[in-house]
């Protein structure tokens, strides 16, 4: 049965009469759903399980699958597309193997809240629980990484499940959602009129609104602050709740601070954003964070990488007001005062609201004290570095390079994890939401390529650069093989310092420098590799050649490029809290250890 452009229909229009009915297979269906949600792409892989759905994905024309070497990175480049454009991400992927493969990517979805559907295969459903050849317990094993999960045993039950899943997804706080199919529900037919235009669950219904009277509460006491500042996170991005933000700190001339996943959110070059706290934040950051007397969390969690040590953190007495759409979220890690559960978006706009019409106004003197004592902070200059160093290439420059040379441009940064992701963090100054695409919560090596794959389908007009290291970089490799097949010309920053470079950081201050297994003594020939993947290589060794290989890069505009850059083997990333340490408790370099 073809499933075309010209047979999309609304939901309602096929409901609206009975002649409309159509007996489909449940393959049918579920192409159909995604149609009714305008999935563009699916990123997958086949297998037994789902051949009956991949039958139907050849007879359409509407959505474009992407074929993966492997199924993590379907997962991890549908997460990219989601994160850029905030769509869900769709992935598909066959029984048993194909869902233990995915579930690195499903994990690192749900630690950073990003919306998808992750459909799986399934044995047939008289097989399940018998060992039959590729099943896996999907429910079991994904339950802990989901928001939701769903295993499909009626093909009359598939159509509702769908428009299920994606409004799980997206709504509240968002998250993956898995749809497991056994092969029986994608062959069997039933009639089909169409899918519901809305759907509602009594047992889940995430408030939206946040509640005026706490608002009000808020917002006299960031009036009163002497010293406040606004903290936000991830959920700010998400939200899309950006211009709310810049809007209230512009209007109350606050400092601001962003963590690792909210980078963007405000932007980098405005003089009262403190740059990224926590682990590796600045000491201008992280000292505000210990001393303010009122904080706005908006959209942020509290996290163990943020504040450090909760006891450090408890030893000064603030006031602490919470936004998040997710009540388990607030007082989880540290006890609040004002919490408000709601979007960012639409509190943050209520907040606008009723500081403008109360006519209220900060504490100008208090203010302009601590802003003063933020500036001695700032004076300290913690992101310095060797920048006069001829001889080897400081990693931190090829950042602050690429930053200089796009910073103007519609570009978008993947990283992989580890120190280059930090230096990343720090050195490219994003000014726009969406633009900083990372593993934060779960902290995944290998996602640069699948993200960068993702993020360039969706925006095949803007530059997509992967920063990433020579670990990172191997963990999915082989999806160079993909970007030439679906011409996703990338450009691939290799910070290659021959170490497992995070890890030896650790072991050279936290293990007397016993470097246990962090060195990478039998390194591919990257060049090569990249050539024989159909690629253009770049080995870049001194200094003086770093801008000119990232503008010979830029300007192979349809080539994926691999410039492997040698880079310093001892540079540390600083700042930096130790574990177990207070946030103020920073190392700033090599003349603290």
């Amino acid at each position: 049965m073809e499933i075309s452009k010209a047979e999309i229909t609304s939901a309602a229009a096929a409901s609206a009469t009975t002649s409309s009915v159509q007996e489909l297979r449940g393959a049918e269906i579920l192409v159909k759903a995604l149609q009714a949600e305008n999935v563009k792409y699916v990123w997958g892989y086949p297998g037994g399980a789902v051949l009956h759905i991949y039958d139907a994905f050849y007879k359409q024309d509407t959505i474009q699958h992407v074929l993966v070497r492997h199924e993590q990175a379907a997962v991890h480049a549908a997460d990219g597309y989601a994160r850029a454009t905030g769509d869900v991400g769709v992935a598909l992927v066959t029984s048993g193997p194909g869902v233990t493969n995915a579930v690195t990517g499903i994990a690192t979805a749900y630690m950073d809240s990003i919306p998808m559907v992750i459909i799986t295969g399934q044995v047939p459903t008289h097989a399940i629980g018998l060992d039959a050849f590729q099943e896996c317990d999907t429910v079991g094993i994904t339950r802990p990484v989901v928001k939701h999960n769903f295993l499909v045993k009626d093909v009359r039950d598939l159509a509702l499940v769908m428009k299920k899943a994606f409004h799980i997804a997206r709504t509240g706080r968002p998250g993956p959602v898995v749809v497991d199919i056994p092969k029986d529900v994608s062959f069997n037919k039933t009639a089909y009129v169409g899918l519901p235009d809305k759907v509602e669950m009594r047992s889940y219904n995430p408030v939206r609104k946040g509640h005026g009277g706490q608002i009000r509460k808020a917002l006299q006491l960031l009036m009163a602050a002497k010293r406040p500042y606004i903290y936000t996170g991830g959920g700010v991005i998400l939200s899309n709740a950006s211009a709310e933000l810049r809007t209230l700190v512009d209007m109350l001339g606050y400092p601001c601070t962003n963590t690792l996943m909210g980078l963007g959110a405000y932007p980098a070059s405005d003089r009262k954003f403190l740059g990224m706290l926590g682990m590796h934040g600045t000491i201008e950051a992280n000292n505000a964070m210990q001393n303010c007397d009122v904080l706005l969390a908006v959209g942020a969690r509290f996290d163990d990488r943020v504040i450090g040590n909760p006891k450090h953190f408890a030893q000064n007495e603030r006031k602490i007001i919470h936004i998040d759409i997710d009540p388990s979220s607030i007082s989880k890690r540290v006890r609040v005062d004002i919490p408000i559960v709601g979007d960012v978006k639409d509190v943050l706009t209520e907040l606008i609201a009723m500081i403008r019409e109360s006519g209220l106004k900060p504490d100008a003197p208090a203010l302009g004290a601590w802003w003063n004592t933020i500036e001695d902070w700032r004076k300290r200059d913690c992101l310095k570095y060797d920048r006069g160093n001829g001889d080897v290439t400081k990693p931190q420059h090829v950042v602050e390079t690429l930053w200089n040379m796009t910073k103007d441009a519609d570009a978008y940064i993947t990283s992989d994890v580890g120190q280059h992701q930090m230096w990343a963090a720090q050195y490219y100054r994003f000014d726009q939401p969406n633009r900083w695409i990372n593993s934060g919560g779960l902290g995944t090596m290998g996602v640069g390529i699948p993200y960068a794959m993702g993020i360039k389908l969706a925006k095949p007009e803007s530059e997509v650069f992967c920063i990433t290291g020579e670990g990172s970089v191997q963990m999915c490799i082989q999806e160079l093989s993909t970007c030439l097949q679906y011409n996703t010309p990338i450009k691939i920053v290799a910070l290659n310092n021959r170490y497992l470079g995070m890890v030896r950081q650790w072991q050279e201050l936290d293990y007397e420098g016993r470097y246990s297994h962090s060195y990478m003594d039998a390194l591919p020939n990257f060049v090569k590799l990249a050539e024989a993947y159909g690629h253009v290589g770049m080995l870049i060794e001194n200094p003086r050649d770093v801008e000119p290989a990232l503008r010979e890069a830029r300007k192979l505009k349809d080539r994926t490029v691999f410039m492997d850059f040698r880079t310093d083997p001892t540079e540390n990333v600083f700042p930096m809290v130790q574990a177990g340490k207070g946030i103020t408790e920073m190392l700033l370099g090599s003349e603290d250890l």
